[in-house]
């Protein structure tokens, strides 16, 4: 994929939308093409958050480990992004992304993306809606399940 093509693809991508295409292609350039197969992990949790990834093609899920085995808790798809709350909040993976198949994706060091934070105000309003809407859906699930665990004791 050409680097005009990569900035296609961020542009695409609701946190990128309104950043200048020349400071797309640079982190296009700065960004590191990744390619995985299916099955492959991207990073795992508790790793250090040393890069966010933009996919590009491809889905990945989002798997956390709980008492009772590892549980799929979300998906990742074409023009969205995973490992941003480990750069942000500067603490160690809160999942595990494993490739469900084939994926391509963008891997931005986490000095850049911050970078780009500071520089775009209007990034960080759409990383607290990204953020705010999959605690807004955690939030309902863990609803959910509480009430059916309820439900089942009683």
């Amino acid at each position: 994929m050409l680097l005009n093509d990569e900035v296609g693809m961020l542009r695409k991508v609701p946190l990128f939308s309104r950043v200048a295409p020349a400071k797309l292609k640079l982190l296009a350039f700065t960004s590191d093409r990744v390619s995985y197969k299916e099955g492959q992990t991207l990073f795992h949790q508790g790793d250090e958050g040393d890069a966010a990834y933009v996919v590009l093609s491809g889905k990945a899920d989002i798997i956390v480990d709980s008492s009772t085995g590892q549980i799929k808790v979300a998906e990742v798809e074409p023009n969205e992004i995973v490992g941003e709350i480990a750069i942000l909040c500067d603490v160690s993976r809160t999942a595990t992304v494993r490739a469900s198949m084939p994926l391509e994706a963008l891997r931005i060091r986490k000095d850049h993306f911050l970078r780009l934070l500071t520089e775009f105000p209007e990034m960080t309003v759409e990383i607290v809606k990204v953020l705010a809407d999959r605690l807004s859906h955690t939030t309902a699930e863990l609803t959910a399940a509480r009430s059916k665990a309820r439900q089942a004791n009683s």
